[in-house]
């Protein structure tokens, strides 16, 4: 399939396909939408709008090569982030990278899924997150910074309070206004 419009991108974000057809289907949306933004509306179906590529790779066929290598060793699990504490000891490490809690009435996307991620799932994935903690893992959870619009909001100050909070400047590629498009602070949230 040729990428060269509007209807392209709408004709194959509407394909319904077997894995590896859909595997290829996310890589070109992926690539043909606007920022390479990832998100589901409530009923699971992607809703991303067509970027503005002139000539986007769609196949990046060293890449893939490479990943597949790299994946050939892996597991991938599609299941609820509370479900994986038995397959973690004292030699595992976890990058938590939540639907991010927003940071302003505009910015209040927290439904990457069907479920919404929420201030109590933020508490609930603490309460997860402490108790590997008891089991001796080594977890890394990042997340927004609230105190970007409110100095005085301390939700992650407190909820994470037993832990190391680093706060680091990171750019935002995503925004309606360009002028927001500014670098701001996001948490690294540690137990070592």
């Amino acid at each position: 399939m040729l990428f060269n419009s509007r209807k392209s991108y709408i004709d194959f974000q509407n394909y319904n396909s077997e894995w590896i057809e859909r595997t290829a289907q996310i890589i070109f949306l992926n690539k043909t939408c606007y920022n390479g933004l990832f998100r589901v509306n409530s009923k699971g179906e992607f809703n991303v709008p067509v970027g503005k590529y002139k000539n986007p790779t769609i196949c990046d066929s060293k890449n893939l090569k490479i990943v597949a290598e790299v994946l050939q060793n892996t597991e991938i699990h599609h299941q609820d982030f509370s479900e994986y504490k038995d397959l973690v000891d004292s030699k595992t490490f976890i990058y938590f990278d939540p639907p991010y809690r927003p940071l302003s009435k505009t910015s209040n996307f927290t439904a990457y899924s069907q479920e919404i991620f929420n201030d109590s799932e933020q508490i609930r994935l603490r309460d997860f997150f402490k108790s590997l903690d008891k089991k001796g893992a080594f977890l890394l959870l990042s997340n927004s910074d609230p105190k970007n619009r409110d100095i005085k909001d301390d939700f992650f100050d407190t909820v994470y309070g037993d832990y190391r909070i680093e706060r680091v400047k990171a750019s935002r590629a995503i925004n309606s206004n360009a002028s927001e498009r500014k670098a701001i602070n996001e948490l690294l949230i540690m137990n070592y």
